[in-house]
């Protein structure tokens, strides 16, 4: 019976994919692998680009599995932001990203369509938005200046990812399509922190790709889902 279950769920997890990106999505995590491995990159943040890519694939497509590649590839990446000196971002997978994760299996298992298996997705009101997009600017101010003085190594960077990357996952266990352009943010500054970090000497490149990949998948589901729900 277990088995059964755990085919059937396999099998709608696998279900509404597109041609291209059963092509696509798979050869992009590849890539990953071998790029990694040529430039010798750490690890730890191979594993954390593969389940991180994976995690925004699936969210994307509004599989409830993304959130077990998430769990995973939090605590990689919290690791790494520590061995980086990027506290805040330290903080917010640790004090967030993980528990909000484990809230969200829950949240959007009340929300799936019977049929694949995927996500209702819906949109804010112009009020929420406004609410939203403001306290991010607010709190980002706030937050960069306690960064600058712990010595933060990007601390307007780290500040506005941080934050930003509050109200995403936020939005996304909402199942908000807004989350797509709080991501378009993070991810763009994220890879530009990143590559900071790569060029002053930290074993992270497979991290820099996983960053850019998540700043063009941003951009692609922002597209679907503008389609399905017709924002």
């Amino acid at each position: 019976m277990l088995l059964m279950n755990v085919v059937e769920f396999i099998r709608k997890e696998l279900c509404g994919w597109g041609k291209y990106e059963r092509i696509i999505f798979p050869a992009e995590i590849i890539i990953i692998i071998l790029l990694s491995l040529y430039m010798k990159d750490s690890k730890i943040a191979l594993v954390s680009a593969i389940c991180g890519i994976s995690y925004t694939i699936l969210a994307g497509k509004g599989k409830i599995s993304c959130y077990f590649f998430g769990l995973c590839g939090t605590l990689c990446y919290a690791f790494l932001s520590f061995k980086n000196n990027l506290f805040g971002n330290l903080c917010l997978y640790l004090l967030y990203y993980f528990p909000m994760q484990m809230f969200g299996i829950f949240k959007w298992k009340q929300h799936l369509k019977k049929d694949c298996q995927e996500i209702v997705k819906t949109k804010l009101s112009t009020k929420e938005r406004f609410v939203y997009y403001s306290l991010s600017l607010i709190l980002s101010v706030v937050l960069y200046f306690i960064l600058k003085y712990f010595h933060d190594q990007s601390p307007m960077i780290d500040a506005v990812t941080s934050v930003f990357s509050i109200v995403g996952l936020l939005l996304t266990v909402k199942r908000c399509i807004e989350q797509w352009h709080v991501w378009f943010v993070v991810n763009g500054l994220s890879t530009i922190m990143w590559i900071n970090a790569y060029l002053h000497g930290s074993n992270c490149f497979a991290t820099v790709i996983m960053w850019a990949t998540y700043f063009v998948l941003a951009i692609y589901f922002l597209h679907c889902w503008r389609k399905e729900i017709k924002f």
